[in-house]
């Protein structure tokens, strides 16, 4: 068994859960750093102002990372880092962070990958309507030109938006998330549009301006589902599923990734929002949809789906003990088969899992090693369902672990930890994890320590 030799092994974060220094310079406010100081809104009140300081750290950290032997770094620029009021003056010392952390990266010997967004929205923008103001998408145009100028001699993977299904779902439909707003549907959607057209800008402004050829994607929520059986039946369930827009109705492949790939709405979507849709033009869906290098999904479980004698489906219930991990999410490694799968043959296009995981009960062990078998048990599981799906010809270019250390997980805040390294907040002391050096022979081995 072999993944092919241009295959790339990589591990993720994102900047509001990193880096820390949050008031650091210039730097403008984001809806995390407001909502997170707001009582009773995150785990025992915590906030990402430290998190694991990789705005200090970050040598030591990509030092880490070539030991482990990381050949891609998928990291996200904080907006108002950068610009601190969301438009207008750029911060010198912002940008300088991401330009001294990308040339240590190459200087390691990682391809730094680059997502432009990842929830961290300027404050201050929020205050101006947010998503929901019709200049947004112009705003995030403005904002990733200025990352493209600076970073495209060197950078040449971009990712527009990270799992717009979360920031806009989580965020402004069920208020759990940041900016914790609770919209009506026509408001929702309309947010989930100015997104969409912010995302195609986007894409415009990185081909228009990038120093070197660039390969463009986004990275979504990878919706995926477990067939009950391999019946016609509930494999039919399942495609239905994985592109079904209605309860939940954010929570969906189909209703973004159309409009993103395909150039227009999914009819079911349309009949199901009904007036609650946005107005919208010709113009703005052609701006929407434009030539991406890659479909980016973020993977971790499913539920199981079986067909219902109407022709439709239900979600089983998984058997009482089924395994879960920390975060009680259960542990279906046919995840990475079925959705890089279903996502292929509906967008015709390559897959790159940009995050997988998951969250473990880690802690420093009495040797002074963290010792997480569960972590490389999983995550054996699901890399060889990735390997199951590229044999049957998936095209599939990439899998990044989420995440490369424990972080702030958002609302969450330090209960949570998904890392290859372990991190000791109270004085920052980093450990890699037993995955960490296991992840090292897959990488090494391109997959083959896989199969035994």
């Amino acid at each position: 068994m072999h993944f092919p030799k241009d295959f790339v092994w990589g591990a993720a974060s994102a900047a509001y859960q990193v880096e820390g220094a949050a008031q650091e310079g210039d730097k403008g406010l984001s809806v995390w750093d407001t909502f997170s100081r707001e009582p009773g809104k995150t785990w025992q009140g915590e906030t990402g102002a430290v998190a694991c300081d990789h705005y200090h750290r970050y040598k030591e950290d990509v030092t880490l990372m070539k030991g482990i032997g990381l050949q891609a770094y998928r990291f996200s620029v904080s907006w108002p880092r950068v610009m601190p009021a969301g438009t207008g003056a750029v911060s010198a010392q912002g940008l300088d962070f991401y330009d001294r952390l990308t040339d240590e990266l190459l200087a390691a010997g990682i391809e730094p990958w680059v997502t432009l967004f990842h929830w961290d929205y300027p404050h201050d923008l929020y205050l101006r309507g947010g998503w929901l103001n019709p200049e947004s998408p112009r705003w995030f145009a403005d904002y990733s030109e200025v990352i493209v100028k600076k970073l495209s001699d060197r950078v040449t993977n971009w990712m527009t938006l990270n799992e717009p299904q979360c920031f806009i779902g989580l965020g402004h439909d069920q208020g759990c998330h940041a900016p914790g707003l609770k919209l009506n549907r026509a408001e929702s959607l309309l947010a989930a549009h100015h997104v969409m057209l912010a995302h195609g800008l986007s894409v415009q402004v990185i081909r228009a301006h990038a120093s070197r050829p660039a390969r463009v994607g986004w990275a979504p929520v990878g919706m995926a589902g477990v067939p009950a059986s391999d019946s016609p039946e509930d494999l039919a369930a399942l495609h239905q599923h994985v592109f079904r827009v209605g309860k939940g109705f954010l929570w969906n492949n189909a209703w973004w990734g159309d409009p993103v790939v395909l150039g227009h709405y999914p009819e079911i979507g349309l009949r199901t929002f009904g007036n609650d849709v946005p107005k919208f033009t010709e113009a703005e869906m052609r701006t929407i949809k434009q030539p991406l290098d890659f479909y980016g999904a973020n993977i971790y479980g499913s539920p199981l789906i079986k067909a219902t004698p109407d022709g439709g489906y239900v979600e089983q219930t998984y058997h009482e003990g089924f395994p879960q991990t920390h975060s009680y999410w259960e542990v279906t490694p046919e995840s990475l088969y079925w959705g890089p799968k279903l996502l292929h043959e509906r967008y015709k296009l390559p897959i790159v899992v940009t995050e997988n995981g998951m969250s473990n009960a880690d802690w420093v062990s009495l040797d002074g090693q963290v010792h997480d078998p569960q972590r490389i048990d999983l995550l054996h599981r699901y890399l060889l369902q990735l390997h199951r799906a590229m044999a049957e010809g998936v095209d599939v270019r990439g899998y990044f672990h989420w995440s490369i250390m424990d972080n702030y997980e958002w609302a969450d805040g330090y209960k949570q930890r998904f890392g290859l390294i372990h991190v000791d907040y109270p004085t920052q002391k980093r450990t890699p994890k037993d995955s960490a050096r296991w992840y090292t022979e897959v990488i090494r081995s391109n997959g083959a320590c896989l199969q035994r």
